[in-house]
């Protein structure tokens, strides 16, 4: 029977894990589009982090044995950013994530994926995310690519 996972320690992102996290969202991100818009709308994270606000609240990291496995980006009330390097999935990175950014975002906490994007939705769901809307439109910084995003809201 093979090892439980370690259970990621969670800390504040520093300067010098930008080029794992550049590494973790590429890769993962075109995982998404896979499953939604397409890989032709894949936009790097140093090319949209600022444009679509990665820095405008609070950024966290998730490590494993010292090495940086997933981030999540959000603010009071709001689930902007998480990712998890594909080489990690399914090892309780995401959920790790996601818990302690729903401990520190106040009693309603929204977030968004893309329709297609099964295994973050299922995540959500399964820490008590429900299904509010989903919406049509454009992908952030690619508006020649049409989505579905699906808004998930979580209440205490």
């Amino acid at each position: 029977m093979p090892a439980a996972p370690v259970p990621p320690s969670i800390r504040a992102y520093q300067l010098s894990d930008w080029p794992r996290l550049c590494d973790i969202h590429d890769r993962a991100r075109l995982d998404e589009l896979r499953r939604s818009a397409g890989v032709e709308a894949f936009r790097s994270l140093a090319r949209t982090a600022h444009s679509e606000g990665l820095f405008d609240g609070r950024l966290d990291v998730a490590e494993v044995d010292g090495v940086v496995r997933g981030f999540v980006a959000f603010q009071r009330g709001s689930l902007n950013w998480l990712y998890v390097d594909p080489d990690s999935y399914r090892q309780g990175v995401g959920r790790a994530l996601l818990r302690h950014a729903v401990a520190l975002s106040g009693p309603v906490v929204s977030t968004q994926a893309l329709e297609g994007n099964e295994p973050a939705i299922g995540l959500y769901r399964s820490e008590g995310f429900v299904e509010i809307e989903r919406r049509r439109g454009r992908l952030a910084g690619c508006d020649e690519f049409a989505a579905v995003g699906v808004i998930l809201q979580w209440r205490r």
